[in-house]
């Protein structure tokens, strides 16, 4: 049997770190995860929010460095467990088990608040090179063209 689901998609909120009774870490979190096709109708994605645990130092790794917005890998199991809410009905929820969590984006789009520069805008000009004072270093030309120079300083010694 085969049970492995890899998803990218943006965090919903902040990844919350809980403790059990024992000591170990688990952090719970959403993503945003977008369909690859789009409605006929309005010609939008459509998007899956897919509830994520993730437990000991995988719980502690998302918890320390992602936040609300930031796009995430997930590489883990589907699980479907049983529960019973407050009303005492039972309920099913799906959930992805990370086994592996990677980050989606780097941290400059983030940074920049994922900032996209339209084509229109014009870019800064840049500064004018200065001068070269100084002359480009002289390399050991080939005999004829499509040939090798031998090497004069061979040591016969590899560095492997």
């Amino acid at each position: 049997m085969l049970n492995h689901i890899v998803i990218m998609g943006r965090l919903a909120r902040d990844p919350e770190l809980r403790h059990t009774t024992t000591g170990t870490p688990v952090a719970s979190f959403r993503l945003a995860v977008d369909r690859d096709y789009k409605d006929k109708n309005t010609g939008e994605r459509g998007t899956d929010w897919i509830d994520v645990v993730a437990w000991r130092g995988t719980a502690e790794f998302v918890t320390r460095f992602f936040g609300k917005g930031r796009m995430v890998v997930v590489e883990g199991r589907l699980q479907v467990r049983g529960w019973t809410d407050k009303n005492g009905q039972q309920r099913t929820t799906a959930e992805v088990v990370a086994e592996n969590v990677y980050f989606g984006d780097s941290r400059r789009d983030t940074d920049n608040g994922n900032q996209n520069y339209s084509q229109s805008a014009a870019p800064a000009a840049a500064p004018a090179p200065a001068a070269v004072t100084q002359a480009a270093p002289a390399y050991p030309t080939p005999a004829e063209p499509g040939q090798f120079s031998e090497l004069t300083d061979d040591d016969s010694e590899l560095p492997f």
